[in-house]
């Protein structure tokens, strides 16, 4: 049975309590936390009376917006290898069910890849991350879980990569692409390349698989992350070259044809605006990703001056601490760790078992993408805030915060 998905679990347990009259630090969900641009709004409500079927891969005018942006980040692609889809969600599980082969995953990693692969029908392969940076699996590791695997009479096909990592707020270097992409060359396997984080890197760039192994790797992204689109389920994926592309293209089509027909033509013309990046929507994104740097950095001082080990963030808005300094207090699981914080001070983040690591140890993810405010005023006051730490809800935040790590008996 595919359990109620933890990121959702979590945001609809942290949401009744709030109603209930509950103070609560709401650090369990990766929504963005930002307004709308109102540039996209207008675009959105002059499409409103677009209500007809379009081509189910999208629009002409959408696929091009979204080769564009690929184009512009490196990767050069035409318009006949874009799939647009209500969310990048829906891409990950067409994909699953038309490739072949058992699925590889670097744990930890996001909820729902495991998820989605046994809705397919697939054997999870897990393979550990190494110290340097989540989102790929160890290269060496990597090669003898895959020969272990064959041995066990699994049959290793599709390889996911986070490029930046959900939940490890981090991103992987060349060197460590390069390295993992030459086991998955060497094994046959097709990269799934979960680039939806890929704009909000704190400092360079991201290196993406499809870099060196072009004729093996799908691309998927979209507008929930960068542009805080979350709730217009904007999603889209930029398929490979070389044999065997057509066929994929034809039946991810023939998947999408059946499932969700299109993506909602008002949605597309919100695509096909924001992926063509100009000038509001740019400065947007600057904007955003400043915002998420600066509180991502702040809330990270506060788990280390706990006495937390934690990688420093590199993109996007999560961090993944390890309080092992707290066993000692009482604590023998994440599980058990992540309820205390919750019961007990109202802050709500996610235990590392629920993105697929030990059981035992004291770490989870955070989420700071949330802390902007809770309203509209507020988070367009943090997302112009020279100094957003000053505003006075984020601030408040990482007080509660603060108390909250003050080492207690569970």
């Amino acid at each position: 049975m595919v359990r109620h998905s933890a990121t959702l679990a979590i945001n609809e347990r942290l949401e009744a309590k709030r109603a209930a009259g509950e103070r609560v630090l709401h650090l369990g969900f990766g929504e963005a936390g930002l307004p709308v641009p109102p540039a996209v709004a207008t675009v959105l409500a002059e499409a409103a009376g677009s209500n007809g079927y379009g081509p189910v891969a999208g629009s002409a005018r959408a696929r091009a917006a979204v080769a564009g942006y690929f184009s512009r980040r490196g990767l050069p692609t035409e318009a006949d290898r874009v799939l647009l889809a209500p969310g990048s969600k829906a891409l990950l599980f067409a994909l699953l069910s038309v490739l072949p082969g058992d699925v590889v995953l670097p744990r930890p990693c996001w909820v729902s890849y495991a998820a989605q692969a046994a809705l397919a029908g697939k054997q999870v392969i897990d393979v550990p991350i190494p110290p340097a940076a989540g989102g790929v699996p160890e290269p060496r590791v990597l090669e003898t879980a895959l020969a272990e695997a064959r041995a066990a009479g699994a049959e290793p096909g599709v390889l996911i990569l986070t490029v930046p990592d959900n939940p490890t707020g981090t991103v992987a270097g060349p060197e460590l692409i390069e390295q993992v992409c030459a086991v998955a060359d060497r094994h046959g396997l097709v990269v799934i390349s979960d680039e939806i984080y890929r704009d909000l890197v704190h400092e360079g760039s991201v290196y993406s698989p499809a870099t060196v192994l072009a004729h093996r790797t799908v691309v998927t992204a979209g507008l929930s992350k960068n542009l805080a689109l979350g709730g217009y389920r904007i999603g889209f994926a930029r398929l490979p070259s070389g044999p065997g592309a057509t066929r994929l293209r034809t039946e991810l089509i023939g998947v999408a044809s059946e499932v969700w027909s299109s993506l909602p033509a008002p949605m597309q013309e919100v695509a096909a605006y924001a992926l063509d990046e100009p000038a509001e929507v740019r400065e947007h994104i600057e904007r955003g990703l400043r915002l998420h740097r600066t509180v991502a950095a702040a809330v990270h001082r506060e788990f280390l001056a706990a006495g937390a080990s934690a990688r420093a963030p590199q993109a996007g808005f999560y961090l993944y601490p390890d309080l092992e300094s707290w066993r000692g207090k009482g604590f023998a699981t994440g599980k058990q760790l992540t309820e205390h914080l919750l019961n007990r001070h109202g802050v709500g983040v996610l235990a590392g078992v629920e993105f697929g690591d030990d059981p035992g140890a004291l770490r989870f993810r955070v989420a700071t993408s949330l802390l902007y405010g809770s309203s509209t005023e507020q988070r367009w006051a943090a997302l112009h805030s020279e100094d957003p730490l000053s505003c006075e809800w984020i601030a408040e935040a990482l007080t509660h915060l603060r108390t909250a790590l003050t080492p207690r008996e569970p």
